[in-house]
C-alpha cells in the first residue's frame, strides 16, 4: 500500500504499517500499540485489524473478537509485569471517542492514574464502558 492509499483512519494506517508506530503484538485479528497519551505507566490499545467504527457497531458475530481483544490485552499486561488486578480495561462509548476505530484500553497500574485520567477513563460511566458491558450487548 503506497502513501497515497493511506486511510483517513489513523488506526487502520497503524495496523497496515503506514505509520511509524511500534507494534507490541499482532496476529491475524488484532494489533496492540501504546496510547500516545498514556493515563499511567503502561497504557496500550488493542484494536481489531478489521475496521469496526466503535463498540456500538459490534454484532453478535464479533463476540469472539471482543473476547480475543481482552485476552491479548491481559497477556500484554502480564508479560510486562503489571497486575491485572491493578489495571483498568474499557472502551469509549459513542459519541465519546476520539478515533472512530474500535479500541480496547488497558491501563496499569490503575492505582497510579491521575485525577484527569480517572475522569477520562471513569469506570462504568456514560463514556467509558467495561469489556463485560460490551460483550453483554452482543
Amino acid at each position: 500500500m503506497s502513501q497515497e492509499q493511506k486511510s483517513p483512519c489513523i488506526f487502520c494506517n497503524i495496523v497496515n504499517k503506514l505509520e511509524d508506530t511500534e507494534i507490541l503484538y499482532e496476529d491475524d485479528f488484532v494489533c496492540v500499540f501504546r496510547d500516545i497519551k498514556p493515563a499511567s505507566k503502561f497504557h496500550i490499545l488493542t484494536v481489531p485489524k478489521r475496521h469496526i467504527e466503535d463498540a456500538r457497531a459490534l454484532t453478535p458475530n464479533d463476540f469472539e473478537l471482543v473476547q480475543k481483544m481482552l485476552t491479548v490485552a491481559k497477556e500484554m499486561l502480564t508479560q510486562n509485569n503489571y497486575s491485572i488486578d491493578d489495571a483498568r480495561f474499557g472502551y469509549h462509548w459513542p459519541p465519546f471517542r476520539s478515533v472512530k476505530h474500535l479500541h480496547l484500553h488497558a491501563i496499569a497500574p490503575e492505582s497510579e492514574m491521575g485525577f484527569l485520567a480517572r475522569m477520562i477513563f471513569k469506570k462504568d460511566s456514560y463514556w467509558f464502558v467495561s469489556p463485560d458491558y460490551v460483550a453483554s450487548r452482543l
